[in-house]
């Protein structure tokens, strides 16, 4: 799709004409099925940018599968040159594109922002005989296999978390039985309906279902407990662990430098917007906002951090 925008004139500091791009429409990209972190994300940015008055259209697309990787080939290929579109991405997508060699790289992509940071919650259901995170534990050292985890992409952040509890308890992170979901709501019916023992996501995700009674927090990966969670931190229940699932934004290849820029501006204003920092507080997102260069830079850090994780872990070989 072609890029679309009027300048925008408005007075800055000192009374100067600053420029700022109006754009006719952008379409952000969803990776991921309805109801995930990625959708979430892509629709709360969707109502911030709503809010800059910056953008007369916006749509949302979802494109699930394979960690986001699906959807960043076709971005990738669909959208290259063309300054009205982005993609939400985030450590899953950095760890599914190693565990599934996917054919489209980060560094493929035009890096906007880093949003927002979330912890990530173990619950079971409500009926299960796992009642603590010592249960779940003691089940998974009797027999790693028969304990059947429920969560996001292979080798995204719930994925590592299994395996880095195993590793911490003395479980082979090999042996573990992850059973991946394209989308929050498919992991969730799978735990609600206990077709695994545990399940693993965001605490966004399933907040009402835990606050509701109908899943048990048995933990959490913050390193201090949660407002409005009434589940103990993994380091509480005698696991050093923490882990914070991070999202962000992408734009396609081959921008000039004022596309780039004008998708930037677009960002940080939806950022500082009432809507988007009235997201953060109802759904318990960190702001870990990270714009243009600096966003860059932490992803190749990111990219070598999590490449040594997964090798710990037995994902990546």
């Amino acid at each position: 799709m072609a890029t679309m925008f009027l300048a925008a004139t408005s007075l800055g500091a000192g009374g100067a004409i600053a420029q700022a791009q109006e754009f006719e429409s952008i379409t952000l990209l969803a990776p991921a099925g309805p109801g995930g972190g990625w959708d979430q994300t892509a629709r709360a940015l969707q109502a911030a940018m709503t809010d800059t008055g910056m953008v007369r259209s916006l749509t949302v697309e979802n494109i699930p599968g394979a960690g986001g990787t699906i959807g960043l080939a076709q971005f990738v290929e669909r959208e290259k040159g063309q300054g009205d579109a982005m993609i939400i991405g985030g450590l899953v997508m950095v760890g599914a594109i190693l565990t599934n060699d996917a054919p489209v790289k980060l560094d493929q992509v035009t890096p906007i922002a880093r949003l927002t940071g979330e912890y990530e919650v173990v619950v079971v259901p409500a009926s299960s005989e796992l009642q603590t995170m010592d249960d779940l534990v003691a089940a998974l050292k009797a027999d790693p296999g028969a304990v059947a985890w429920g969560g996001g992409s292979a080798g995204g952040t719930d994925h590592i978390l299994a395996g880095l509890i195993a590793q911490k308890v003395g479980v082979d992170p090999s042996k573990i039985n992850y059973v991946p979901f394209s989308g929050g709501g498919e992991a969730l019916a799978a735990v609600m309906g206990g077709h695994v023992a545990a399940g693993i996501s965001g605490i966004s995700e399933w907040i009402g279902q835990i606050q509701a009674g109908t899943l048990r927090a048995v933990a959490v990966s913050s390193p201090e407990p949660v407002e409005g969670l009434d589940a103990p931190t993994l380091r509480e229940t005698g696991i050093d662990l923490e882990l914070t699932n991070w999202r962000g934004i992408l734009a396609p290849p081959g921008l000039s430098d004022d596309q780039r820029e004008g998708l930037i501006e677009l960002v940080d204003a939806a950022v500082q917007s009432e809507s988007w920092q009235e997201t953060l507080q109802t759904k318990g997102w960190e702001n870990a906002y990270l714009p243009g260069d600096e966003f860059a830079a932490f992803l190749d850090q990111e990219n070598e951090r999590v490449t040594e994780v997964l090798k710990s872990i037995g994902l990546v070989k």
